[in-house]
């Protein structure tokens, strides 16, 4: 916490992810953009899979991320080029967005993840070099290439995986 000097308000700010089952803001720079169709998004909140990072300032909540939280076999995750870390159990996130509110945010939602679950895969584009380095930063292994199953073009991702217990 911190204290306003001039006032002797204290502010909260503080992390956390909230699992929610309300309807949610999208991440208008991605939806907009058109890398993202709406109804992922949706599908992602009516089928309860999306977590939020929040934070309250000043009494007030905000957003700072979104991400989808799946667990069970992701069929894209079937077959490798390369090998996974195990066979074990886990989950899978996918599509984090931040809301630009705090810096961050991604490595956040990959942390609560972890702490949260122990075994966690991910997989992101070889052109998205910052989402590359949160992965990797965080203790994440590189371990090899996976197709996506949903889409005719740009299908190859790399597949990352950490596994704590």
């Amino acid at each position: 916490m911190r204290g306003d000097a001039e006032t002797g308000h204290r502010r909260r700010n503080r992390r956390e992810a909230v699992a929610r089952r309300r309807q949610l803001p999208l991440p208008r720079h991605r939806v907009h953009g058109g890398t993202r169709p709406l109804r992922v998004w949706r599908d992602d909140v009516e089928s309860q899979r999306t977590v939020l990072l929040v934070d309250t300032v000043d009494g007030e909540e905000r957003v700072l991320a979104q991400f989808a939280l799946c667990p069970g076999v992701d069929p894209t995750y079937v077959n490798i080029d390369g090998a996974w870390l195990d066979d074990d159990p886990y989950v899978t996130i996918h599509r984090i967005a931040s809301s630009g509110l705090a810096r961050g945010a991604a490595k956040d939602c990959i942390n609560w993840c972890i702490e949260h679950y122990g075994n966690v895969r991910a997989d992101t584009h070889p052109n998205n070099k910052a989402m590359q380095h949160v992965l990797e930063s965080n203790g994440f292994a590189r371990c090899g290439l996976i197709q996506l199953l949903d889409r005719p073009s740009d299908t190859t991702r790399i597949a990352y995986q950490r596994h704590e217990w």
